[in-house]
């Protein structure tokens, strides 16, 4: 009787044991308290403001969990001091030139950081090294800056309030474009002119292109002036010439000029000395009547009885 009390109380005992023994390991799966036994190295970053980080919040690096925040102080002025507790096996994949950042566990989660970035140059983090810190927008920046962007809205909502309402009185170059039929019809008009413009435009590059299809064709005088070189020859040794002829009756009609303005030149004395010129006209009129007295002269001759034979033998 008295061994069956011992097993009894034997059997409630292991029992009582693994009770307990399951409870501990329930409580430390739970809170995460095996964490505690992982050896951890200690990183400090600064904030301006950890925006509601609190102790025990955890710590990610590439989507991976590897440490919790260990201890908030405030560091001078306006720092606050935070130190990480982080794994010692994933110190490799950590870099001295890496940044801390705050972020958030989901939409509305908990308050994280993130640890990101670093060249593979850098060496290796090491325990109580700092790691610089990203600044981040919190929302209270979101805030002021959706409100400041709604300024943004409502200013440009009231000024296209303005310019419809100008649009729709007519007023400016484009209310009047709306409202006035004259300045439309003066619009449509230039657009036709421009259009007949353009046409005329087509039909001139039309005529250039004939043009220019006529000089690869043989035997036509553009098609030998632009490929024979023997006709082109000619043709420039013939502007010369005519060029040269130009400049030698400007030349002359610069002298005659020259000329008609000295007084002292024949040309001049005709042209600018009155009795000269009534001299030369009497000495032509006497010249004309003595060409008609030696008419006279040699019909009579030509019927003299002495002459009249030379003149039928020179006949």
């Amino acid at each position: 009787m008295k061994d069956s009390k011992n097993k009894r109380t034997v059997i409630v005992g292991i029992f009582v044991f693994l009770g307990l023994l399951f409870l501990t390991i329930g409580i430390l799966t739970i809170g995460n308290l095996h964490e505690t036994f992982k050896r951890k190295v200690r990183i400090v970053a600064l904030f301006d403001d950890v925006n509601g980080l609190q102790i025990g919040n955890n710590i990610w690096l590439s989507g991976v969990k590897i440490g919790t925040v260990s201890q908030l102080d405030f560091y001078g002025k306006n720092k606050v001091k935070v130190e990480l507790k982080v794994e010692s096996k994933v110190l490799e994949n950590i870099r001295k030139d890496a940044f801390v950042k705050l972020s958030t566990d989901g939409l509305i989660g908990n308050k994280i950081l993130v640890i990101y970035g670093g060249s593979e140059t850098a060496a290796m983090v090491e325990d109580g090294d700092t790691l610089g810190v990203e600044k981040t927008f919190t929302s209270e920046d979101m805030i002021n800056t959706l409100q400041e962007n709604n300024k943004n809205v409502l200013a440009i909502t009231n000024d296209f309030k303005i310019i419809s309402a100008n649009l729709s009185h007519g007023i400016g170059s484009v209310g009047k474009l709306l409202t006035e039929d004259a300045l439309y019809n003066q619009l449509n008009a230039s657009s036709l002119s421009l259009q007949n413009a353009t046409s005329k435009a087509e039909l001139l590059m039309s005529s250039l292109t004939t043009f220019s299809a006529g000089l690869n064709k043989k035997g036509t005088l553009a098609n030998e002036l632009t490929t024979d070189t023997v006709v082109f020859n000619a043709l420039k040794l013939s502007v010369l010439q005519l060029k040269q002829m130009a400049d030698t009756a400007s030349q002359f009609v610069s002298n005659l000029k020259k000329a008609g303005n000295n007084p002292k030149t024949s040309i001049g004395i005709l042209l600018h000395d009155e009795p000269t010129g009534a001299h030369l006209k009497h000495i032509m009129v006497n010249l004309d009547s003595s060409t008609q007295k030696l008419n006279e002269v040699l019909e009579a001759a030509k019927h003299n009885i002495f002459l009249r034979g030379y003149f039928k033998k020179k006949k």
